[in-house]
């Protein structure tokens, strides 16, 4: 067992502790906006729903944790390069999480990950080493999460506007602080399924390339339960460590929001990651939740949504792919030139 194996696979469970971090939170923020969740309850919730997420979605479909091994190439089988420049993506991904969750900036994890492996890999073998094929699933899944988060987001608050008008205000109270809480919990069990399988496919590239796992004809693996558990108790720990600081970003400072919207937020962006799940689509829990609280916000007036705040998280999420791509491969070049 090489030192590049074992520092790739620190540094991937590393950026699944990050994930939880930084990522997570995201999915019960508006629970706790609208005090449907204290925040401990909610950060429980998110444990368990990502844990239960990571492992049940799994085991009826790994296609997002396929796109995301087959996206670049590091070469087949036991290569101690290839290694040494996945352990590179990973620092990369790393350092630019705890950097955003520093400035308390909600960035997407997932394209991170992506930019990071991505840079790496053409450190290594140039834009050859791209899989634009399923590179492109991406960009369909960025427009995918931000346009159908923020026009299901917009969509469900009207509906609901519009057709609870004339209920009893302590009934509707009542009716939509239980439909969020159940709703935030089922947006964290989609996280988990699309970001625990997004890592898992990292994973099991790193024990490919130690020549501890095998890979199908198609590119794909077979994730075993012991990777599964793994990645999702490392997302939960890091919830639990710093998922306070992305709550309030998110769920707080952006849209104040009523119970109703925080249920139509969290409504809109689960029926979001659950498509984009079963059909393979590696989109962003980031985009997808923060474009439907935009959405909300905007059903009721554009003016309630904190557009300073969500300009701030476009940049961020701009400058993601090409600055942790250019970090992945500058830490890749330097990494291959040290091990």
């Amino acid at each position: 067992m090489s030192l590049a194996f074992v520092l790739s696979v620190l540094l991937v469970l590393g950026v699944v502790f990050v994930n939880g971090w930084t990522d997570a939170p995201n999915a019960i923020g508006s629970a706790v906006a609208t005090k449907v969740l204290r925040p401990r309850s909610a950060i429980i919730v998110a444990v368990v729903f990502n844990f239960l997420g990571v492992l049940l979605m799994t085991l009826i479909s790994t296609q997002v944790a396929d796109t995301i091994s087959k996206m670049v190439d590091f070469g087949s089988g036991a290569n101690h390069e290839s290694l040494v420049a996945l352990t590179a993506a990973m620092f990369a991904i790393v350092i630019w999480a705890v950097a955003a969750w520093y400035f308390g900036i909600p960035t997407s994890e997932s394209h991170a990950l992506i930019a990071g492996i991505t840079g790496a890999a053409m450190a290594l073998g140039g834009l050859s080493a791209v899989n634009m094929k399923e590179w492109s699933k991406v960009l369909i899944g960025l427009v995918v999460s931000s346009v159908l988060g923020f026009g299901s987001g917009f969509g469900i608050a009207r509906f609901i506007e519009t057709f609870f008008r004339w209920l009893n205000r302590q009934k509707a109270e009542s009716f939509f602080s239980k439909g969020q809480a159940a709703a935030a919990a089922w947006m964290a069990f989609l996280h988990g399924a699309q970001d625990g399988q997004k890592f898992m496919g990292v994973f099991m590239l790193a024990l490919y390339l130690n020549g501890m796992a095998d890979r199908a004809a198609d590119g794909t693996f077979i994730i075993p339960i012991w990777v599964m558990v793994l990645c999702s108790l490392t997302m939960g720990v890091g919830t639990m460590v710093g998922g306070w600081r992305i709550i309030k970003t998110v769920g707080m400072d952006m849209v104040k929001m009523y119970k109703y919207q925080g249920f139509a937020s969290d409504a809109a962006a689960s029926a979001c990651l659950l498509l984009a799940s079963l059909t393979g689509l590696p989109v962003s829990t980031t985009h997808t939740k923060t474009t439907a609280i935009m959405g909300v916000g905007t059903s009721r007036r554009a003016s309630s949504v904190n557009w300073g705040i969500a300009m701030e998280m476009v940049y961020a999420w701009i400058l993601t792919f090409p600055g942790c791509g250019l970090i992945g491969y500058l830490m890749a070049k330097l990494f291959m030139a040290i091990f």
